[in-house]
């Protein structure tokens, strides 16, 4: 027999007795019994085991139920009651299946029961049914319980009701993925279709299209009649632009009053142009509000991909771009965007910084062409040009960098490090005893910025060794057409600290000699492309002996540059110009380079 025993300690024992008889009276009753007690462990644990099974089964929040191993319900729990609406009582002998949805495919039940038998489980969600009719959402683990022999004894189903969870988790994808008021994608989704459309274009070779649309006047619309209204124009408005769309176009609310169309799968760039009209038709028309009508516009900017080969935020960026052309075009219209356009102002800003980060870097240098007189053979100065010795294209000519800062600032930066490092160096050439001038080239937007004359005394104090005589500035005729009056005044202000002026290229704009009569330049440059001509062009010889009988007359000296070749600067001679430059004399070169050529040069050609 088993019985309970307890201990001195208070806590009790569970035993299992043995015992026989040994002795009995007359009366055949039994005298003494002699026997043992056994601890029933394992007896003990069964039934504390199946007191923690029942507990947990009757408590638990999840959903349980137990079946046969032909399916009827052989017991449930009070969770589960709860959750599908039938009680205990009437769920007992019933089949699983009473509660399904319909939502199920029986493909995804035969799937179900096949994980089952080969694997003994089965993890997923499913809807069902409750008792009132009323579907909700399970997330639900069916196992099958088999015993010592591995023979079914059971299936067990352990199930949680997430409807809740899910619909707070939609509402929250929503407010991620949707805007609020207009229940349109938002930016997120936006750019996340986007980039599926980019990549589907790709595959597909194909074009797509992105529109931005910014309402024009919606701004009085809502200082006027207030927010409340402005967002119901905007609901309205959002209503008409959707049905204007193609089927798989998308689009999106960015905020306030702008809207970006998606559209996808266009056979040809051109094919955007009548969901664009249709959109601004929809923008446009008057909205009845109560007892209102309101009307806006649309303003539209459009880029085409791959057209614009950017990525998507770049995209979105460049359709901005059009629709602020539109905007000042006169709105109500579309803009497309210029990629050639925009190409050569991203090159123009490469350039610029650029150029000035190899002013930050000193990577810009001088070098100096000799100016001869043709008839002493004295080397009368040098023309000072800047180079820039970059550090992946090698020694890069003017051309190929100063145009890009033609009427900008760094025009301007630029143009004061040539003045202070050809004033620097006739100083270490001083000092050498090699007393040259050097002429350096001012554009007009340096010319006609504020302060340049006293900018320019601050460079000549910087070098108070070298005369101001000593530099020449050259100007070209295209910049006195800026403001005469003003550059005029700008050369006696500079000439009265003894800087003296060139006209560069003379003879290549259309009012020479007012140039000559009215600008106090003391010399005059023939330009080089009539210097070449003279050997074999006899309009430019006339040209040249003209702008020669010019210079006499108003007394200025004359100097031709471009002389190729000794022949040029005989022909010159015979014309009366005794000073030249050019390849036939000696090619720019560095400044070092400059002492030992003169020495040679006046060797060759003594005075």
């Amino acid at each position: 027999m088993e019985h309970r025993l307890q201990r001195r300690d208070g806590s009790w024992l569970e035993c299992a007795f043995r015992a026989t008889v040994q002795g009995r009276s007359p009366q055949g009753l039994a005298q003494r019994l002699v026997g043992s007690y056994q601890e029933c462990c394992s007896s003990l644990h069964r039934r504390e085991n199946l007191q923690v099974a029942a507990t947990v089964f009757t408590h638990a929040r999840e959903g349980i139920s137990i079946t046969d191993p032909k399916g009827t319900i052989i017991d449930v729990n009070h969770a589960f009651t709860r959750i599908t609406g039938y009680p205990r009582e009437e769920i007992i002998g019933q089949n699983p299946r009473i509660l399904q949805s319909g939502r199920q495919s029986p493909e995804f039940y035969a799937a179900m029961w096949k994980a089952i038998t080969q694997q003994g489980h089965w993890s997923g969600e499913m809807w069902n049914r409750r008792k009132d009719g009323s579907l909700f959402l399970e997330v639900v683990t069916i196992s099958a319980v088999r015993d010592d022999n591995k023979r079914l004894q059971h299936y067990v189903a352990v199930f949680s009701d997430v409807t809740q969870a899910r619909e707070t988790e939609q509402r929250l994808e929503g407010l991620a993925h949707f805007d609020v008021l207009t229940e349109l994608p938002n930016r997120v989704l936006m750019f996340d279709r986007l980039r599926q459309c980019m990549a589907r274009c790709q595959r597909r070779s194909s074009y797509l299209a992105v529109a931005l649309l910014d309402l024009d006047g919606f701004k009085a619309i809502n200082d006027r009649y207030g927010h409340a209204t402005g967002d119901q124009l905007l609901i309205a408005l959002a209503r008409r632009m959707a049905e204007a769309l193609r089927e798989g176009d998308t689009l999106a609310r960015i905020g306030g009053d702008e809207f970006v169309v998606v559209m996808a799968d266009l056979e040809q760039p051109q094919d955007f142009s009548p969901v664009v009209e249709r959109l601004l038709h929809a923008a446009s028309e008057p909205v009845p509000l109560g007892r209102d009508t309101l009307q806006v516009s649309a303003s539209i900017g459009v880029t085409l991909y791959p057209r614009d080969a950017v990525d998507a935020e770049q995209l979105l960026r460049h359709a901005d771009h059009a629709m602020y052309q539109a905007k000042q075009a006169g709105k109500n219209r579309l803009a497309i965007f210029d990629v050639a356009h925009d190409a050569a102002q991203a090159s123009q800003r490469q350039n610029l910084q650029d150029i000035r980060t190899a002013l930050e870097r000193n990577e810009f240098e001088l070098h100096y062409q000799p100016k001869v007189n043709l008839r002493t053979g004295e080397v009368v100065g040098a023309e000072a040009l800047i180079r820039w010795q970059h550090p992946e294209r090698g020694l890069l000519a003017p051309a190929l960098f100063l145009p890009a800062i033609e009427n900008h600032i760094l025009d301007t930066f630029v143009g004061e490090w040539v003045i202070a490092t050809a004033l620097a160096q006739m100083s270490r050439w001083h000092a050498e005893g090699l007393r040259l001038k050097v002429s350096v080239n001012v554009g007009a937007y340096q010319l006609l910025g504020d302060g340049f004359a006293e900018r320019l005394e601050q460079l000549l104090h910087t070098q108070p060794d070298v005369a101001p005589e000593c530099l020449e500035l050259e100007i070209l005729e295209s910049s006195a057409l800026a403001d005469m009056a003003k550059i005029s005044h700008l050369m006696r202000r500079c000439q009265a600290m003894g800087v003296r002026f060139a006209l560069d290229d003379f003879g290549t704009g259309f009012s020479s000699l007012t140039y000559m009569r009215r600008l106090p330049a003391q010399v005059i440059k023939i330009d080089q492309s009539f210097v070449r001509g003279i050997l074999g062009d006899a309009d430019d010889i006339y040209i040249v002996q003209g702008v020669i009988g010019l210079a006499k007359a108003f007394r200025r000296e004359v100097i031709a540059e471009g002389v190729e070749t000794m022949e040029h600067g005989d022909v010159l001679l015979s014309l009366g110009c005794e000073l030249a430059q050019g390849y036939g004399i000696a090619r720019p070169m560095p400044a070092s380079a400059v002492p030992e050529w003169t020495r040679t040069w006046r060797a060759a050609h003594p005075v």
